[in-house]
């Protein structure tokens, strides 16, 4: 029955999720139960992307790649996929009218992550916009539900929310992007180094983002508002901690949130949402 493949289908994206990331995972529960299946397709469609061009070192990966962006777009075009991910990724795609362009801007930025390099700032951009805005907006048009006008007054507040986001990844994953795959992403690091000085230019862009981001957060639908800001909360938390983090640690190590912590942050949002502090 093509039911119960799309079923398994969607355990297989929630079971993506949880698998590489438990933070987002919690924030995803916080959500109203519709849009679960949802953004659980729409990370695994993402993850498995991001793992062909991070993970797969052994084999050739731009073919992997390539495969997997055909089959992409031959699952949304033919609204079915063998591979499960696909499938249902295909199946918010179609249900939600995500524009091919957001998907299109993704994988290209998937595609500058093939080769070793270090940005100039027009190519950040570029992949700031390829790997984390567009992804905002994918989610922003399942958190709307075909409302075009609340989509296009939170688009730009969403885009800069998930370049926060991929921003802290980047100052979190610092020694294994460089060390370990060969990228240094941000452009004042082009003709520079990394010292405490560039670190706080870099947070201050960060927080610029974070309070464009935040703005929109509480303009979002009810039934979105809360998971998004759990993931906020997290986030923000993990820049603060960033931010009293010495360059010298950065590069060596790879700056994380304690699980019990996690789970006191997303309490404390839980208390504020609550009271309609939020």
């Amino acid at each position: 029955m093509k039911a119960m493949f799309d079923h398994i289908s969607e355990r297989t994206s929630k079971m993506v999720t949880n698998s590489y990331s438990t933070s987002f995972s919690l924030g995803v529960k916080f959500l109203a139960k519709k849009f679960h299946n949802p953004i659980y397709a729409i990370y695994g469609f993402v993850r498995f992307a991001d793992e062909i061009v991070d993970s797969f070192h052994d084999f050739d990966k731009k073919k992997l790649l390539n495969d997997f962006k055909a089959d992409t777009y031959r699952a949304i075009e033919d609204g079915i996929s063998l591979n499960p991910i696909l499938n249902n990724f295909q199946q918010v795609v179609n249900q939600y009218q995500i524009e091919k362009w957001l998907i299109d801007t993704f994988l290209q930025s998937m595609e500058m992550d093939l080769t070793e390099q270090t940005y100039d700032q027009e190519q950040y951009e570029n992949y700031i916009l390829g790997s984390a805005e567009v992804v905002g907006l994918m989610c922003l048009r399942v958190f709307v539900e075909g409302d075009d006008a609340a989509y296009n007054k939170l688009r730009y507040n969403a885009m800069k929310l998930g370049s926060a986001f991929q921003k802290i990844n980047f100052l979190r994953d610092f020694k294994a992007d460089v060390e370990g795959l060969g990228r240094m992403y941000f452009p004042q690091l082009l003709n520079g180094e990394f010292n405490e000085a560039t670190k706080r230019e870099i947070e201050a862009d960060i927080l610029q983002d974070f309070q464009t981001g935040f703005e929109g957060i509480k303009q979002l639908p009810k039934d979105a508002r809360f998971g998004v800001y759990v993931a906020y909360i997290y986030y923000f938390n993990l820049f603060k901690k960033i931010m009293d983090t010495p360059v010298s640690r950065i590069m060596h190590e790879r700056i994380r949130i304690p699980d019990n912590q996690k789970y006191a942050l997303f309490f404390g949002s839980y208390l504020r949402h609550s009271f309609n502090l939020l």
